[in-house]
């Protein structure tokens, strides 16, 4: 039933918002060189690597690590990176991950491959075994903010609740999140 409620649900958000897809990347393209996706390799359901896309934010060479553990964040934004970021725009592209099936929109936020500490947490309390997502339960309640062990006790609750009208909650939280720019660092 999730997988299909995804794959609609991405369909219809494709179509909705195909003109703001169109608009950002042609932004990204005319502010700053390089791709205008970029491609991270995340880890998935079993901790499988997956490439992940998302409208790029950052200079083409910035290190390939988690934005809170470089030393000046904000010299390695585009022009439109913060935007993007603080809108939620950068994340758009994962629709194509949510209809070839290695995300959900909602789950896990899925982790850098080098983000071993996050990963050993999630797979020791089973988190590793659920489709990540383009939103969770530990978005709505912090974000970028939330320290690793406090992230995983949140996808912990998640998984011992998931249901349809769990996972249409926290879509809609997340919309409210996003509308006011609740816990969005750069």
């Amino acid at each position: 039933m999730k997988k299909i409620f995804d794959f609609l649900l991405a369909l219809v958000a494709l179509c909705i918002l195909l003109l703001p897809i169109t608009i950002v990347a042609l932004l990204v393209k005319i502010t700053s060189t390089g791709p205008i996706v970029y491609w991270s390799d995340r880890v998935g359901r079993n901790n499988r690597i997956f490439r992940m896309p998302k409208f790029r934010t950052m200079l083409v060479g910035t290190p390939a690590v988690a934005t809170h553990l470089l030393l000046d964040p904000r010299r390695y934004l585009t022009p439109i990176g913060s935007f993007l970021r603080k809108s939620s725009l950068d994340e758009l592209p994962q629709l194509w991950s949510i209809l070839c099936g290695d995300m959900s929109f909602v789950g896990p936020r899925p982790a850098l491959f080098n983000q071993q500490d996050l990963i050993a947490l999630r797979t020791q309390y089973g988190v590793d075994q659920i489709l990540p997502g383009l939103t969770g339960w530990a978005q709505i309640n912090g974000r970028d903010e939330l320290p690793i062990p406090e992230k995983v006790k949140l996808d912990v609750e998640y998984l011992q609740r998931r249901s349809l009208a769990f996972d249409i909650k926290i879509i809609i939280l997340t919309f409210i999140k996003v509308i006011r720019k609740d816990n969005v660092t750069h």
